[in-house]
């Protein structure tokens, strides 16, 4: 499996965890599952009167309920925590990504500055002529040629002049023998 397909599953799991946390969210804002409790007291109380020729006996009975509602929080749901599979945290990957770049980047920079490699013989011939014909319009004259460098003189003066196997031209002075 590649990695952009890994990275979209998920992105679409981390999606279907983050509605299934609003939809669960919904019920739980508005007051979550209440449970009631009912009690009931019951008092009985006897009275008992005395009169001279008679006795009075009432008995009342009072009821009262009362009922209170106890905010009771779900179980077994959480919509603040999410994980990937891999258990990577998010910086390693952010870190690799800006890794991967640089090192393209690099080789990019070093194949550029290299050249890319070695040009034709007959190239390097022609960039050798170009810089002798151009060092004998400042009044240097051919000494000696092979197939990558000359030699210049001027009155008492050497000059080398070579061309490398990327195409680059150099130049240098010579001690005279």
């Amino acid at each position: 499996m590649s990695p952009g397909a890994r990275t979209a599953i998920k992105v679409s799991g981390l999606a279907v965890l983050f509605v299934a946390g609003l939809l669960l969210a919904g019920p739980i804002a508005a007051g979550g599952r209440a449970a009631q409790t009912t009690a009931s007291d019951t008092t009985t109380v006897e009275e008992t009167t005395t009169a001279p020729a008679e006795t009075v006996i009432t008995t009342e009975t009072v009821r009262s309920t009362t009922t209170r509602r106890v905010i009771v929080p779900t179980t077994g749901t959480t919509t603040a925590e999410s994980s990937s599979s891999s258990g990577t945290p998010t910086w390693v990957w952010v870190l690799l990504g800006i890794l991967a770049v640089a090192l393209v980047a690099l080789v990019v920079l070093l194949l550029a500055r290299r050249g890319g490699g070695s040009i034709p013989v007959e190239e390097r011939r022609r960039r050798l002529d170009g810089a002798v014909s151009s060092w004998a319009a400042q009044g240097w004259a051919l000494d000696s040629q092979t197939a990558d460098s000359a030699v210049l003189r001027r009155g008492g003066e050497l000059m080398l002049v070579s061309v490398d196997d990327a195409g680059h031209v150099s130049t240098r002075p010579l001690s005279n023998p």
